[in-house]
């Protein structure tokens, strides 16, 4: 007779401390899943971005002056470029966990021999690339119309991470949350793209009262918009190094509770 009490064991974890495999799997799934609708989820930002430039720039127009002692267009696209970066960092991975939720497919990553870490981290490195791809066709594009240089790759580079890493950590949890369609519209509409047109992007925090610049230099998404801006042009509205650790304690933070909601299985366990 068969021994029902050892049948059906649960195995043991074969994959070492991490299932590098598996990760790189998700990554790369996570990755083609936007680089095959490339138009849309590349292009299509970009193409919004100059579209806000050459409008923009052209109502403010030349007689009004310069911006932090620059062209207000060579202002501008910094600004534009970053805030592209924030809000797709966050559309990929709230997109990625909602589309599953509602389609039913999310039961293949829960099943998969991934832990919660190697999820949230195949998802979200995911967004940080597609942020970089974008960043980087932004500059090419933009440059047909502004000259566009990055001055300083180290905050280029450390900056871009923090924020599409940020981004896609917040998207996460959004997706996490979100049983619909219509939640997640509610938090774009209402939440990140009101906050990335307020924090600088298309204008220095130096022209604001002065409690309402104080209260910027605590808001994340001005960080990351001047970061991102000060690499570009070597100039800034606010501390940079302040916004480094400032944005690195946010990743943390944010990391934490969409590690921590996939864990307990948060609306994707019933």
């Amino acid at each position: 007779m068969v021994d029902l009490n050892t049948k059906y064991k649960i195995g043991k974890r074969r994959f070492g401390l991490i299932n590098w495999i598996g990760f790189y799997s998700l990554y790369k799934k996570e990755t083609l899943r936007f680089l095959i609708v490339f138009g849309q989820t590349v292009f299509g930002p970009v193409l919004t971005g100059i579209l806000f430039l050459i409008v923009i720039s052209i109502a403010w127009g030349e007689e009004r002056g310069n911006v932090l002692g620059l062209p207000f267009i060579m202002f501008l696209a910094p600004g534009l470029i970053s805030m592209q970066v924030i809000q797709q960092a966050f559309s990929h991975s709230s997109s990625s966990i909602l589309m599953g939720k509602m389609m039913g497919n999310i039961i293949d990553l829960i099943g998969s021999p991934l832990s919660a870490a190697e999820v949230t981290l195949g998802i979200i490195l995911a967004s940080v690339t597609r942020s970089l791809l974008i960043c980087v066709v932004s500059i090419i594009c933009f440059n047909l119309i502004v000259e566009v240089n990055i001055v300083n790759y180290y905050y280029f580079l450390i900056y871009l991470l923090l924020s599409s890493f940020l981004m896609g950590s917040l998207g996460f949890i959004a997706g996490m949350w979100a049983e619909k369609f219509d939640n997640m519209a509610t938090v774009t509409n209402f939440f990140i793209i009101p906050l990335s047109f307020l924090s600088g992007a298309f204008y220095s925090i130096d022209k604001l009262p002065e409690i309402i610049k104080v209260v910027s230099t605590y808001n994340p998404f001005f960080h990351m918009i001047d970061g991102l801006r000060f690499s570009m042009i070597g100039i800034s509205d606010g501390p940079i190094n302040f916004g480094l650790l400032y944005l690195l304690f946010f990743n943390l933070v944010l990391w934490l509770i969409a590690y921590y909601l996939y864990k307990t299985g948060y609306k994707i366990k019933s």
